[in-house]
C-alpha cells in the first residue's frame, strides 16, 4: 500500500489548490480524480468571476494552468474512483484500482448538478445547456432563455439571467414555486420573468446550439416548442459523499460538515468545496477552502508528530 502524508479526493479547484499548497509546504501529496482535472469548470465556456483574469478564461484552460500549477511543486496526481475511507491512525484511502494511505486526508469531491435526463442535454452541455446562471449568463444578452425548477436556485437563476437575457422562461413542473417568499415577491415582480406551469421538458432541441424545448404539460399532457438561445437547469444538486458518510458527519442533504479550519468530526480528515456544507459553490470559495484545507492538515500533521 503506497503511503502519503497527504492524499486529495478531487481535482477540482479546491482539490488542486490544497495540491498546490500542501505540495510546496513539503508534504508528500496524492490527489485521486476520477474524471477530468479541473471539475465542473471544465464544462464552463466562459469565466468571468475568477480574480485576476479581467477578460476572462475558458474553465478548460483555467483548469489546465490550475493543474500545471499545482503538479509544478511536487504533487502527485492518478486517476482513481475513491469507493471509501478506512480508520486508523493512518487513514485507508480504497479505490476501484489501489488502495493507499495517508496520515491526513482532504476531500474535495465536489457535487453534481441533477440532469433532467432528456434528449439533448448531454449533447448541447456548454452549447447552451447550462447549470450555473453566474458562469455563464452574460453569454445570452438579449436572447430568450430558460431555466428549468422552482427552487431557491432556480429562482435566483432566473433573477441573476433576468440582468442578461431577454425574457426568462421559468419552467416547473408543479402550479406554485418552492423557493422562499422573498424570491418569490422579487420573481413576481420582475417583467422579463414568464412562468409555465405544470409544464416538464421532454427535450432540448438543437443541432449545435440549443435552439428551444419541447414542452408537456403534466395536467392535459398538451405537448408545445418553445424556441430558446439557453436552457439553465437548476433542479437541484446532489454531493458526492456516498463514499464517506460512514466516516464523517453529514448533514440532512448530504454535505460534509466541517467548522472553519475544514476539519469534519474526524480529526485529519478535512473537507473543501461542493461537498462541504454552506459552501457557495464559486471557484474562489473553493480555492479558499483549499488553502485553508492544507494548511490545517500540515499543522494537523506537525502536532500529532
Amino acid at each position: 500500500m503506497s503511503k502519503y502524508e497527504v492524499i486529495i479526493i478531487g481535482g477540482g479547484p479546491g482539490g488542486l489548490t490544497a495540491g498546490l499548497y500542501a505540495s510546496r509546504a513539503g508534504l508528500k501529496t496524492l490527489l485521486l480524480e476520477r474524471g477530468m482535472f479541473g471539475g465542473q469548470i471544465v464544462n464552463a465556456q466562459q469565466v468571468d468571476n475568477y480574480p485576476g483574469f479581467p477578460e476572462g478564461i475558458s474553465g478548460s484552460e483555467l483548469a489546465s494552468l490550475m493543474h500545471q500549477q499545482a503538479t509544478k511543486y511536487g504533487l502527485e496526481t492518478a486517476s482513481a474512483e475513491v469507493t471509501g475511507l478506512k480508520a486508523g491512525r493512518a487513514y485507508g484511502v480504497l479505490t476501484s484500482d489501489a488502495d493507499f494511505e495517508a496520515g491526513a486526508v482532504i476531500i474535495a469531491a465536489g457535487s453534481e448538478y441533477v440532469k433532467l435526463g432528456v434528449a439533448g442535454e448531454k449533447k448541447l452541455l456548454g452549447h447552451g445547456v447550462s447549470y450555473c446562471a453566474t458562469c455563464d449568463g452574460f453569454l445570452f444578452r438579449d436572447r430568450d432563455v430558460a431555466v428549468v425548477g422552482g427552487g431557491d436556485t432556480a429562482i435566483t437563476d432566473a433573477l441573476e439571467l433576468s440582468h442578461h437575457a431577454g425574457n426568462v422562461y421559468v419552467i416547473h413542473r408543479r402550479d406554485q414555486l418552492r423557493a422562499g417568499q422573498i424570491l418569490q415577491q422579487k420573481a413576481f415582480t420582475e417583467p422579463k420573468l414568464k412562468f409555465i406551469w405544470d409544464t416538464v421538458v421532454e427535450d432540448i432541441s438543437g443541432e449545435t446550439v440549443v435552439s428551444g424545448v419541447r414542452l408537456r404539460n403534466v395536467k392535459t399532457g398538451e405537448i408545445s416548442a418553445l424556441p430558446l438561445a439557453g436552457v439553465f437547469v437548476a433542479i437541484g444538486l446532489k454531493p458526492n459523499s456516498q463514499s464517506f458518510g460512514r466516516m464523517v458527519d453529514l448533514d440532512e442533504t448530504g454535505h460534509i460538515v466541517t467548522d472553519e479550519l475544514m476539519a469534519t468530526s474526524v480529526p485529519g480528515i478535512f473537507a473543501v468545496g461542493d461537498i462541504r456544507k454552506n459552501s457557495v459553490r464559486q471557484i474562489a470559495s473553493a480555492v479558499g477552502d483549499g488553502a485553508t484545507a492544507a494548511a490545517s492538515a500540515f499543522r494537523y500533521l506537525r502536532e500529532r508528530g
